[in-house]
């Protein structure tokens, strides 16, 4: 789950915050990167159990209407959402119960979150829709999911605030793993049952490596790197930039000298795509230009051994 455009934002953070901090210990440094990375994985799981949570309400939901249906005598209500065949399979899945069980957190302690999520699941027209459909499939149980999570719990100002409260290391995380949940839901098969597998911390031992090498790469050769900034840029000019300009292309060109196989040009895009998050409005346009002069620079004086493409202007 945990590809490189997390990976680089997270040392973009690290690495902003190993400068700031006056105790520099990259040995330290490194493990605060794997442990923040790590917790990008634990939102991916929490979020996954909030669909089991709120099935659960749906079911306190039911037993109510149920008892009241059977005192006054009238049309028992549908059972159809509390049991969701998905969120029946995800409720018995067996790599998030495992995981669940080693978290202190839980949707517990958010009781009146989940009741007023619910009240608003049940009164959109995804759910009413849902309901009145004659389809009683396993996809469109699926699909049912899917919808309600994209439109009510992905752009959801309630719970972006719940989660920064219960994690700082969760405020710029939950857009990204939001679409590896979106990506679960779709990978789902009934088939599977209890068994179907979620998505793993780490695709491969790979990207964890790329981490790593990334992270001390950048420390290690910081000054070597800003040399090139200089010789890139004969009116270079630190003072004059937002700090973490200078920090997110010391990155991207610790990643262009260290990984032979990534492109240049797509090291250019994401770190522009960063620019454009983390640092001042008219930084991605600057950053664009100057990564590219410095692979220019690099490859013409025989520093570098990979071919140029011309980057896509995305800022």
């Amino acid at each position: 789950m945990i590809n490189r455009e997390i990976i680089r934002i997270k040392i973009v953070q690290l690495t902003y915050a190993y400068y700031q901090n006056g105790n520099k210990n990259i040995d330290s440094a490194e493990k605060e990167l794997f442990f923040s990375l790590s917790k990008a994985y634990d939102l991916y799981n929490y979020l996954l159990s909030l669909i089991v949570e709120l099935t659960h309400e749906s079911r306190r939901h039911l037993e109510v209407a149920q008892a009241k249906a059977k005192r006054e005598g009238t049309e028992a209500p549908s059972q159809k959402f509390a049991y969701n065949k998905f969120a029946m399979q995800l409720e018995e899945n067996k790599m998030l119960n495992e995981f669940m069980e080693t978290q202190k957190k839980s949707w517990n302690s958010e009781p009146e979150f989940i009741k007023k999520l619910f009240v608003q699941i049940t009164e959109s027209q995804i759910y009413q829709e849902y309901l009145t459909s004659e389809d009683d499939s396993y996809d469109a149980d699926r699909e049912l999911w899917r919808k309600i999570y994209r439109t009510l719990i992905q752009n959801n100002e309630t719970l972006d605030s719940i989660l920064e409260e219960q994690s700082l290391y969760w405020n710029d995380d939950k857009e990204i793993v939001d679409t590896f949940v979106i990506k679960t839901i779709k990978r789902f098969e009934e088939k599977n049952k209890s068994k179907q597998e979620l998505l793993p911390e780490y695709d491969s031992e790979e990207d964890r490596d790329y981490a790593r090498k990334l992270f001390r790469a950048t420390i290690m050769n910081a000054d070597e790197y800003q040399r090139f900034m200089g010789e890139a840029s004969r009116n270079w000019d630190f003072n004059r930039l937002a700090y973490m300009d200078v920090v997110i292309m010391q990155i991207a060109i610790a990643e262009i000298m260290t990984f032979p196989s990534i492109p240049i040009s797509v090291t250019i895009n994401e770190f522009v795509e960063i620019a454009k998050l983390y640092s001042t409005p008219r930084s991605s346009g600057y950053i664009n230009g100057m990564l590219d002069a410095i692979a220019r620079h690099l490859i013409q004086t025989g520093r570098l051994m990979k071919s140029i493409d011309e980057p896509k202007k995305k800022y």
